[in-house]
């Protein structure tokens, strides 16, 4: 159980860091952009985003 857990952080890790690596400059705008949020649109969103990773956790199990 532990390994899978660390396989998906480390996993995680690779795919949060694709974009600072790749833009830069890009991933700053978008954390401007983020910051400028209100916190209804913030929890909104990520909201959708937990619901369609256990909505992909579903399918692939």
């Amino acid at each position: 159980m532990w390994h899978e857990l660390l396989v998906a952080l480390a996993l995680l890790f690779v795919i949060e860091g694709v974009l600072p690596f790749l833009a830069p400059g890009l991933m700053r705008r978008v954390l401007l952009e983020v910051a400028r949020q209100d916190n209804r649109s913030l929890r909104v969103s990520g909201l959708f985003s937990m619901l369609g990773g256990v909505a992909l956790l579903y399918l692939i199990n």
